[in-house]
This record gives C-alpha cells, sequence and structure tokens, in this order.
C-alpha cells in the first residue's frame, strides 16, 4: 500500500531521522519495543507505509541507518529507541568522513555503498507498491553530502520510476559548524538538482529563531530543533498514513509542486507554534493556522519569502474542519498576497486535508513552499565557496582522495545556473512568455 523507504545518513541524518520515528510511532501506537498499544483501528490501517509487520506482531520501521563513524549510530541502538529497528539496518564504517565530501563519496562511503544498497533494496522488494524513498541528511559533513550522493544516484539508476524525496540540512547563514562546509554542499548540490524530485530545505539558525523567538525555548538544544523537522516530516505524510476529506501523496505533491523539473526544492513549515505560556491565551483556528503558516518567521529555511514569488504552495491540514472554511481561507490569503504568487501559474495552492490531528493538537497543518527566493541560500553558498575556491584553499584534501578539481567548476556552474533560472521565472510576467511563444510560432 504506496510503501515508502527511509535512509537515514550521516550524523545530523540519524539524530533527525530517530525524532521522526519516534514521532510516526507515536501517532501510530507503536511503543519503543515496536508493539501496538492503540486506541484505534485508523492507526493500523496504512500502517504498511511506514513499518513491516514481523512474525510476532511486532512492527519494525522500514529504515536503514548509515553512518561513515559508529558513534551516531550506537547513540540511536543504545537510545529508547534503539530495539525498534532490525539490527541488519543499522550501517557503519569506523574511520568516518572527517567533514569531507571526496572522502565520503570516493573512499569511505564507496566501500559501505554496496552493502548499503543490497539492505535497501531487501527493504524495497518486501513492498507490495513502492512509492519511494525518502532520505534525511545534512549536506555540510562529509556522510551526507558524499556518501548520500554516491547512494542517491545508484538508487536512481536502479528504481528510476519512484519518487526520492529528501529533507536536507544546509549551511546556515550564520552558524557554521565546519569551515569546508561551502565545498561540501557546492559538491552535493548538482546531485540534489538532477537525482531527486522533491527537496526540502531545512537550516538549524531557521529553527533556532522559531525556537527561541517563537516557542520561547531559552537555549533551544538539537533535540528541540530535530523535533520540529520531525513535525514537518510527520505532516508532509499523513495524506498516506491516514484517511482524510482531500488527499495528496508524494506525488501528488510532486506533480503539482515542480513547474520546471529542476525547480524542486521545498521550503516547509510546521503551525501552530504558540510558547506553553501563551497556549491558553489562543484558540487554534482554520484562519489562526492559515496565518502563522504564511508568516516568514515560521519558515523553516533562512531566507525570506517576501523577497521572492512563490511558483506553487502546498497546505496539508490536520484535524476536524470545515472544506468550505479551509478553501475560503486560502483563497484570501492568496488574494491578499497576490503580489507574492507568480501570475503565470492561477491556482498555485494545493491543500489537503487528514481528519487525524498530531498528538496533542486539535488542529495543525503542514506548509510546503516552492519560492523563487531560495535562489537567496544557493546564492550565500556559491559565494562562500567562490571565496575559498578561487584561492585553492582546502582543495589538496578534496583531490588527495581521488576527487577531480573540474567536478568543483561544474558544481559551481550548475549552482549558478539554478539561481539565475530562479531569477528569470520570478521577473517572468504572463503576457511576456505568451507573446515569446507566439514569436517562436510565427518564426517556425
Amino acid at each position: 500500500m504506496r510503501e515508502i523507504v527511509h535512509l537515514q545518513i550521516g550524523g545530523a541524518g540519524n539524530n533527525i531521522g530517530l525524532k521522526f520515528w519516534e514521532v510516526i510511532a507515536d501517532e501510530h501506537g507503536i511503543d519503543p519495543r515496536g508493539h501496538f498499544h492503540g486506541e484505534s483501528e485508523l492507526q493500523l490501517e496504512r500502517i504498511d507505509v511506514y513499518f513491516n509487520e514481523a512474525s510476532i506482531g511486532k512492527f519494525v520501521p522500514r529504515a536503514v541507518l548509515v553512518d561513515l563513524e559508529s558513534g551516531t549510530v550506537d547513540l540511536v541502538r543504545s537510545g529508547p529507541f534503539g530495539q525498534l529497528f532490525c539490527p541488519d539496518n543499522f550501517i557503519f564504517g569506523q574511520f568516518g568522513s572527517g567533514n569531507n565530501f571526496a572522502k565520503g563519496r570516493y573512499t569511505e562511503g564507496a566501500e559501505l555503498c554496496d552493502y548499503t544498497l543490497d539492505i535497501t533494496r531487501k527493504e524495497a522488494e518486501g513492498c507490495d507498491c513502492m512509492q519511494g524513498f525518502q532520505i534525511v541528511h545534512a549536506v555540510g559533513g562529509g556522510t551526507g553530502s558524499g556518501m548520500a550522493t554516491l547512494l542517491l544516484e545508484k538508487i536512481k539508476d536502479e528504481y528510476p520510476d519512484r519518487i526520492i524525496s529528501t529533507f536536507t540540512v544546509i549551511p546556515s547563514p550564520k552558524v557554521s559548524d565546519t569551515i569546508v562546509e561551502p565545498y561540501n554542499a557546492t559538491a552535493c548540490v548538482p546531485y540534489l538538482i538532477d537525482k531527486t524530485d522533491e527537496t526540502y530545505l531545512i537550516d538549524n539558525e531557521a529553527l533556532y529563531d522559531i525556537s527561541y523567538r517563537t516557542l520561547k525555548i531559552q537555549g533551544p538544544s538539537y533535540a528541540d530543533l530535530n523535533h520540529l523537522v520531525s513535525c514537518a516530516m510527520s505532516g508532509v505524510t499523513t495524506c498516506v498514513r491516514f484517511p482524510g476529506q482531500l488527499n495528496a501523496d508524494l506525488r501528488k505533491i510532486m506533480v503539482n509542486m515542480v513547474p520546471f523539473p529542476r525547480m524542486h526544492f521545498f521550503m516547509p513549515g510546521f503551525v501552530p507554534l504558540t510558547s506553553r505560556k501563551n497556549q491558553s491565551y489562543r484558540a487554534i483556528t482554520v484562519p489562526e493556522l492559515v496565518q502563522q503558516m504564511f508568516d516568514a518567521k515560521n519558515m523553516m529555511c533562512a531566507c525570506d519569502p517576501r523577497k521572492g514569488k512563490y511558483l506553487t504552495a502546498a497546505s496539508i491540514f490536520r484535524g476536524r474542519m470545515s472544506t468550505k472554511e479551509v478553501d475560503e481561507q486560502m483563497a484570501n490569503i492568496q488574494n491578499k498576497n497576490s503580489t507574492y504568487f507568480v501570475e503565470w501559474i492561477p491556482n498555485n495552492i494545493k491543500t489537503a486535508i487528514c481528519d487525524i490531528p498530531p498528538r496533542g493538537l486539535k488542529m495543525a497543518a503542514t506548509f510546503i513552499g516552492n519560492t523563487t527566493s531560495i535562489h537567496e541560500l544557493f546564492k550565500r553558498i556559491s559565494e562562500q565557496f567562490s571565496a575559498m575556491f578561487r584561492r585553492k584553499a582546502y582543495l589538496h584534501w578534496y583531490t588527495g582522495e581521488g576527487m577531480d578539481e573540474n567536478e568543483f567548476w561544474d558544481a559551481e556552474t550548475n549552482l549558478n545556473d539554478l539561481i539565475s533560472e530562479y531569477q528569470q521565472h520570478q521577473e517572468a510576467v504572463s503576457n511576456e512568455i505568451c507573446t515569446d511563444n507566439f514569436d517562436e510560432e510565427s518564426e517556425i
């Protein structure tokens, strides 16, 4: 039943992935040992989207956990949810990638890749009607950028007709964990352009701002940030996992959200976001959800949608609500903010409604925006990359692992082309495009 195979790669990927499985297991009534203790049959109806049922009534996540060092995977295994996962699906190396894309792709990662593919293939072959793959990784380090791209390439070659959706943590503008982040991210982007169908971009600074300013958490930890991401991740797949009034699966999101093949980079968001002190003073209503959803402060990556235009957007609502009210509010927000939507896609907001709310909330919504302002984020990476690459700084660490310098030149060109495409579509006017098309036809 439209199963999804989940891979979490690298340190950040495994930490976010673990939080995601905690949220998903809780929603489906699965305890940390994999046994069902739910209250409703609806929790079991479509549980096979993410879980396999073992012979003893145990539900096992269809997940592959990969890292080039054992530390993160050991933490997952020794944690409260460690016994939930199949022991064979923990894949780890010994030496790590040392924050080096080339090490993750050409040396250390290449050694583990075939074994990882075998485990992934086994999970895929156990599905009746697999919808696609979901990959969680960060592009700042070596494993999440290098090894993830190698796996992406091989999975796409082997399953060309299946959807590949990634949740990608990108370098933040002000918070930098690693000096060579721009190299790793730039080398990774061409593979995200060519080998994925949907890419949800997340960055730590935006998550930190949401936690600190909106949720009023003093000194948010990575666990707080990862929980925010996991809420958005569970929201994206809600309609595949639970019944609802309007439906949206990975393929429907892709068809409606991606007007041009290369422009599949999305900005996710989750609402309601209210601090615990303010919860008792605010009612969660559909207008409140819609207003919060389009608020620039609630986006999970640090670029301002007001500086660009939405090509498309999707809103996935959860909870008991009136379809009529949702449609009215969505039409209202589009009319009020018409300048922020491209005019050459007339109805560019997709809406889905699922009856089952998240645990502890009466209503919630997940936002997915395909906005041209995302080019700011790529531009920032490109500028940081160019500053170091022009001086050939740190390059010997990459060429020493078998990477060719031309690969960086090609990656930079590809990234700059993507930035230009977003800028071009931001400035396009529907009349101009029509005229151009007519001119081409008349010349023919």
